[in-house]
């Protein structure tokens, strides 16, 4: 990368306070519960952790909000938690941002998502248990979140669609925020398109931002080495006849499908300590560079900087504009 095209992604990010994006998804809290291991469970080949410390961050669609709040942008988060402890907790925590929480539904019966994972040691993962119910959002919830989106966001240049598969989207209320976006002339940014809502998206998504995994099973192509992935890329494209396609491809760094072009981006990770929340973090990024005017190459360039920086940290992480700017200026290529 020239310092001509560094000066200009750094241009895109100082751009940033002026993005407005609405987030819809499923709403989770990440519980991070970190210990010693100082020995083996007499009990099974496990080991036994000493807790020392409890923390809660956001998770889901919502760590997609804290990055773009991270990155100064506004942002309007709309998704569904359980009347329960764990929902306060999350409002509480919308709030503490700064945030608007008109959006979060809290839903009788269900219970707000949460991820645990014990690590040890501060540096590796023991064991990952989540405590969820996957089940669609109600129609009083479904209205809810409809009637906050069009009645909130109007001035919204985008709209992420973060949809883990625990229900807070389902076909019914996608369709009308597809049919909402796009009679407000909205990008529409989504990270995890999931297999039963495909002919929906088919020519109303901007952009989708999946990982190889998720790719795979989009094209219905393996992907094995550089040939199988830009096969698989360029179905993507055509399967959703959206503008772009960008595959996150961990260490591997990320590919980016227009048209007929693949570029491939290398990572910018120094050290990985954690990836959890990375993916939030690209699309979130990503879809800040593209309202501040940037390219889709661009836009990318940004979210693999961006990602590079979170995974450096330990726990679901944010970058913020400075760190972006650093990275750029003394990582150029």
């Amino acid at each position: 990368m020239s310092d001509t095209v560094a000066e200009t992604l750094i241009a895109r990010i100082r751009k940033f306070p002026r993005a407005k994006i609405a987030v819809i998804g499923d709403l989770m809290i990440d519980e991070f519960i970190y210990g010693r291991a100082g020995r083996i469970s007499p009990e099974a080949p496990v080991p036994v952790v000493q807790v020392m410390e409890r923390r809660y961050r956001l998770g889901g669609a919502a760590n997609v909000l804290h990055n773009i709040l991270a990155l100064k942008g506004e942002g309007f988060i709309c998704g569904i938690v359980g009347r329960d402890e764990m929902g306060k907790e999350f409002t509480g925590a919308i709030k503490r941002l700064g945030a608007h929480t008109g959006g979060i539904i809290a839903e009788q019966g269900r219970p707000t998502t949460v991820k645990t994972r014990i690590i040890a040691d501060h540096r590796q993962q023991v064991v990952r248990y989540d405590h969820e119910e996957c089940k669609e959002a109600s129609p009083a919830s479904r209205k809810k979140l409809l009637d906050y989106l069009t009645g909130n966001c109007d001035g919204a240049a985008a709209l992420i669609i973060s949809d883990y598969a625990k229900g807070a989207v389902p076909n019914a209320l996608l369709k009308q925020l597809l049919q909402w976006a796009r009679a407000k002339k909205m990008l529409v940014c989504t990270d995890h398109p999931n297999l039963h809502n495909y002919d929906l998206y088919k020519n109303r998504v901007t952009v989708i931002t999946p990982n190889k995994k998720e790719a795979a099973q989009l094209s219905g192509i393996e992907i094995e080495n550089e040939k199988t992935l830009i096969k698989a890329g360029r179905t993507a494209l055509a399967r959703l006849g959206c503008q772009a396609v960008l595959i996150t491809r961990g260490e591997d760094g990320m590919s980016l499908f227009q048209g007929k072009r693949a570029t491939h981006i290398p990572t910018k990770a120094k050290e990985v300590y954690d990836v959890t929340g990375a993916g939030d973090t690209v699309i979130a990024t990503l879809t800040m560079a593209l309202v501040a005017g940037a390219s889709f190459e661009e836009a990318a360039m940004i979210a693999n900087h961006a990602a590079g920086i979170v995974v450096s940290k330990l726990g679901t992480a944010t970058a913020s504009p400075g760190e972006l700017i650093e990275s750029i200026r003394n990582d150029p290529l």
